[in-house]
């Protein structure tokens, strides 16, 4: 890691802030905007302001809303009365631009860092949710693959076709030039898949496996008229 406020993987936390949302992912790299106003997600962001600046994003088992991409405006808080079990992979980021605004809010973008599986959940902290994560699985995100994909072409090819048939506008020359690990990991936290599809890639480990997962997921969705939604957990 080039960036020399982000912590070195040794210093990975042994406690971690999770925010459950369904269907928004954040993966190594990747920036993942949030607008925060429930008073529970504030202590976490202030508790993590405090401290080493780690949140970890999990989705829940149980959709707690409608899948979003957690745009500013997007109402990215969970609800009050539901406390639904976690899928056991996330992705810490770490907050690198916040703002405050006039009617209680928090703006932020956390970039991603580091994926991790819960070992155990630990008991609340100011009505927010923590866990005790493990980093081991995941440590090559700090070692990004330098064997490029094997078939970057036929995989280009399913993302326009899926692409134009969900309408999703894209800057091609953009991630054109982008190397393999960055753009299989921007489209997990951006292509418009199910909650269940997001899962599963996030939970891929290989690069390859995951851009192979990836391309079926697109192909189908494509072949199929319909988002490729299938519950693998």
């Amino acid at each position: 890691m080039k960036n020399p406020f982000l912590p070195q993987f040794s210093d990975l936390p042994p406690e971690l802030p999770v925010f459950p949302l369904s269907g928004a992912v954040v993966m190594p790299g990747v920036q993942l905007p949030l607008n925060i106003f429930e008073p529970r997600y504030l202590n976490m962001v202030q508790a993590a302001l405090a401290g080493d600046h780690l949140i970890g994003m999990v989705q829940p088992q149980t959709p707690i809303q409608s899948p979003t991409q957690a745009r500013p405006d997007d109402d990215a808080s969970p609800a009050d009365d539901q406390e639904p079990d976690l899928y056991r992979i996330g992705c810490a980021g770490r907050i690198t631009s916040y703002s405050e605004t006039n009617d209680g809010r928090i703006v932020l973008v956390l970039t991603g860092l580091c994926r991790f599986e819960i070992e155990a959940e630990l008991a609340p902290r100011d009505g927010y949710r923590r866990v005790r994560p493990s980093w081991v699985r995941f440590a090559a995100d700090y070692a990004p693959a330098a064997q490029p994909m094997s078939d970057r072409d036929a995989f280009m090819g399913s993302l326009r076709a899926f692409c134009e048939h969900r309408r999703v506008e894209v800057p091609w020359d953009d991630i054109g030039q982008m190397a393999d690990t960055d753009l299989i990991n921007l489209l997990c936290a951006h292509l418009p898949l199910g909650a269940g599809d997001k899962q599963a890639l996030i939970e891929t480990v290989d690069l390859q496996q995951r851009a192979t997962l990836m391309r079926g997921l697109m192909d189908m969705s494509t072949h199929t008229g319909g988002v490729a939604s299938g519950q693998r957990h």
